[in-house]
């Protein structure tokens, strides 16, 4: 029997699935002529060849649900080949920029951000760089491009991912952690607006309320209020989450 996450290959020895055309394309959630376009726009690393009969890996699989994520938010296949293009080779991310633009950071914005080569960030990441894994970094919202440059949108949280790579965590699993941090997060973040909303700046946060932009002094009192709740806030999200920890580790252990 083959080990856990391993299956029979085309030769019977047990190893990573693999796919004929029509088993990757239903897996991917596409029709086989898409597929087909895409191994002629060279969107796709060349399947192993046995006979006449094409294997297909879960590269292929991870390379397929890049490309339908990526024309999900607008993307063109020709950006989308010129970013694989580019990643693949650890270079040249400028040709991307037009694609994956970077929006200036908000006034009350406390992230630093850091600017990094692709061979920078190839480093934090002990070479885990590939172009899946950095599709779905930029899909996971941790970096962007700026001309020949790629921008991790916060120092805190690339010191602190590629630790945990160090630690043995393999970045995809990583990343996917992320994607589901992320939407924690976000409800985390709607509690505490919630709460500026109806006892701090009602008047400012109103929902359907105003129309006009903020004004300076507006953007002033918001930015001064966060100034002083945003380390209460953190410190309060930090706490519960060392007790939930605490939890779920004296769990483990009893039932161990």
């Amino acid at each position: 029997m083959a080990a856990q996450g391993e299956e029979r290959t085309a030769d019977g020895a047990a190893g990573p699935r693999e796919y004929r055309a029509a088993e990757l394309a239903e897996a991917a959630g596409i029709t086989q002529r898409t597929l087909r376009f895409y191994r002629e726009r060279r969107l796709l690393p060349p399947p192993r060849r046995q006979g006449r009969v094409a294997w297909y890996g879960e590269q292929h699989l991870a390379r397929l649900r890049t490309i339908s994520a990526l024309l999900a938010r607008g993307h063109t296949l020709g950006g989308i080949a010129q970013l694989i293009e580019a990643f693949a080779e650890g270079a040249d991310a400028g040709r991307t920029a037009e694609l994956l633009g970077l929006a200036e950071p908000s006034p009350w914005a406390e992230e630093e951000r850091v600017r990094l080569t692709p061979q920078d960030l190839a480093a934090y990441f002990a070479g885990e760089t590939d172009p899946e894994l950095l599709a779905s970094a930029l899909r996971t919202g941790w970096i962007a491009v700026d001309g020949d440059d790629v921008v991790h949108l916060s120092r805190d949280l690339l010191d602190a991912s590629s630790a945990l790579v160090d630690e043995g965590i393999p970045l995809a699993a990583l990343l996917a952690a992320g994607r589901e941090l992320r939407a924690h997060a976000d409800a985390l973040a709607d509690v505490f607006t919630e709460l500026l909303r109806r006892h701090v700046l009602p008047e400012l946060l109103a929902p359907g309320e105003r129309r006009d932009p903020l004004g300076d002094e507006d953007v002033k009192r918001l930015t001064q209020a966060l100034e002083r709740l945003r380390p209460l806030a953190k410190q309060a999200v930090y706490a519960e989450v060392s007790l939930a920890l605490d939890r779920r580790l004296r769990a483990e252990l009893d039932r161990g």
